[in-house]
């Protein structure tokens, strides 16, 4: 996208508002129309949670993405299944600790969760940079889509936003450090694997993130309960920055002002 397509964007027609972005007056943002029937309180700054990591899927997924473990919990019976032996030889070569524990340790160690005979010690997970986010996102796809979490609190819902968008093949996930959950244990739980390779950008201020995302080319979507287009009937075109509110509020104000368009998910 040149400097000009830039200067050419649309302002966004967010509710009860009118546009930030001036200086983009003539074009409309990259959608078309379709004939598709329609388908149907204040959080203080969360502390990180445990680097324990639990489930067969997860731990096998960071074994197999060669993900830094400090220490690996598992019951003798799965130690030498053909799908963990291996790797767990690759890691204790590389320092983890092993240990073969009883089902009762393992509850113990996670608090009584559905750990199925298998649980691990991470290094704390490691960030993207924005800039270089973006720099892989265009790299891999030629239409980059990223999500961005506008204060996610609930750690079950980024697990399956996660989730949910590497399985649609979207590059990445932006989410703020302030008022919102980061990576933990039962994100990385929920997430089923997919933090191993789908990477995420934690920013200090998401309102600076959005221009730099706009900067780089990006087209802000953001989505909302009520009001805005209906998604499905939004053809997405260029590289799209999908913005996701929290769960109760939504998008906040200044946020949507940072939008080009809003679209509502029915």
């Amino acid at each position: 996208m040149t400097n000009q397509d830039r200067r050419s964007r649309t302002p966004n027609k967010w509710k009860g508002g009118k546009s930030n972005r001036s200086e983009y007056k003539h074009r409309k943002p990259p959608y078309k129309q379709t004939s598709t029937a329609a388908p149907q309180g204040s959080t203080q700054d969360e502390p990180e949670e445990s680097d324990l990591l639990y489930g067969r899927h997860p731990v096998l997924s960071a074994l197999e993405n060669q993900r830094q473990l400090n220490r690996v919990w598992i019951v003798p019976h799965l130690r030498y299944d053909p799908r963990f032996h291996p790797l767990l030889l690759e890691a204790k070569a590389k320092g983890a600790v092993i240990d073969e524990v009883e089902s009762r340790r393992l509850n113990q160690i996670t608090q009584g969760a559905n750990h199925q005979g298998v649980a691990a010690q991470i290094a704390p997970y490691s960030y993207k940079d924005l800039g270089e986010l973006i720099e892989q996102a265009k790299a891999k796809a030629q239409q980059p889509l990223l999500l961005v979490g506008d204060g996610i609190t609930d750690p079950h819902n980024l697990g399956a936003i996660i989730r949910t968008a590497e399985a649609l093949g979207a590059q990445g996930l932006v989410i703020p450090q302030r008022r919102a959950v980061g990576v933990t244990s039962a994100v990385m739980k929920v997430a089923a694997g997919a933090l191993e390779t789908f990477p995420i950008a934690r920013v200090v201020n998401l309102s600076r993130a959005l221009e730099e995302l706009k900067a780089a080319g990006f087209w802000i979507y953001g989505t909302t309960a009520g009001y805005g287009k209906l998604l499905h009937t939004v053809e997405f075109t260029g590289p799209i920055a999908l913005v996701i509110g929290s769960e109760g509020n939504g998008l906040n104000l200044l946020t949507q002002r940072c939008c080009d368009m809003l679209v509502s998910i029915p």
